[in-house]
């Protein structure tokens, strides 16, 4: 009887042994099959970043070769090794096309991103039946700072005006579009009545940064234009409308300048 108890617990502990094993060998592979995983998309997502300058320099033949290089990873079936091509092509596209829509300095959308996001934006107000307001800035006297102090001051104060938008408009990307439509000149499309008011964004503009080191207060021409849902324009229409009423401001303000200047007697 105690010969027979002893072997049944003997043939348990080896049950549980091999129970153990087996599951420290899955627990294994599973990590494996992690790490693997993890390292294919780092891999993926750096040969995107490789195609991407590739395709910016026009390499064709180092494209060619990073393409390659994805159809000899080891450890994949061919069938995988084509997927992994696809997605990193298709990061590539995405990555191109980001960067057709965005300008370089400020990391905003371009005229043309704006323009495409806006017109999105607008469509929904209109579905939803909510205001919107077209914001146009003009940096004032970004050119002579260019020509008296370099370009590479003029670029902090663009990248400045980018930063400060940011900060007034904290729902860009959902609620907000915001924009670089070249030169000194941005623009932002908003559906909150915050900061669609121009002396609103001038005073705020007026002040400067906190803790902006060298920064300045900024000088800005404003424009707006209101968007109505109940009678939609669109996109062009709208920013012709800002645009000239920035120019408007920044003419108001030239002569009332002129007019506070005391003259040589």
């Amino acid at each position: 009887m105690e010969t027979g108890s002893v072997s049944r617990s003997a043939e348990q502990g080896a049950l549980r042994a091999r129970n153990a094993e087996a599951s420290r060998a899955r627990n294994a592979e599973a990590l494996r099959r992690v790490r693997s995983a993890e390292a294919l998309r780092a891999r993926n997502a750096e040969l995107a970043r490789q195609l991407r300058a590739a395709a910016m320099e026009g390499n064709d033949a180092h494209m060619t070769q990073l393409l390659s290089e994805l159809l000899r990873v080891q450890g994949l079936t061919k069938g995988q090794r084509v997927s992994l091509q696809l997605k990193a092509l298709l990061n590539l596209v995405h990555s191109l096309r980001c960067v057709a829509l965005t300008d370089d300095l400020t990391g905003l959308y371009n005229r043309r991103g704006f323009m495409k996001i806006g017109a999105r934006l607008l469509d929904v107000a209109t579905r939803d039946v909510r205001s919107a307001h077209l914001i146009y800035f003009d940096v004032n006297d970004l050119e002579r700072t260019n020509r008296t102090m370099g370009r590479t001051v003029g670029d902090v104060m663009i990248r400045q005006v980018g930063n400060f938008m940011r900060d007034l408009y904290p729902s860009y990307g959902v609620y907000e579009v915001l924009g670089r439509l070249g030169g000194d000149e941005f623009a932002v499309l908003t559906t909150c009545p915050e900061y669609a008011s121009r002396g609103a964004i001038v005073l705020r503009a007026g002040r400067r940064p906190p803790n902006g080191g060298d920064l300045h207060a900024l000088s800005l021409s404003v424009g707006v234009a209101h968007f109505n849902p109940r009678r939609p324009v669109g996109i062009d229409e709208l920013l012709e409308s800002a645009e000239e009423a920035m120019y408007e401001h920044k003419r108001v303000t030239r002569i009332a300048s002129s007019e506070q200047t005391p003259h040589p007697v």
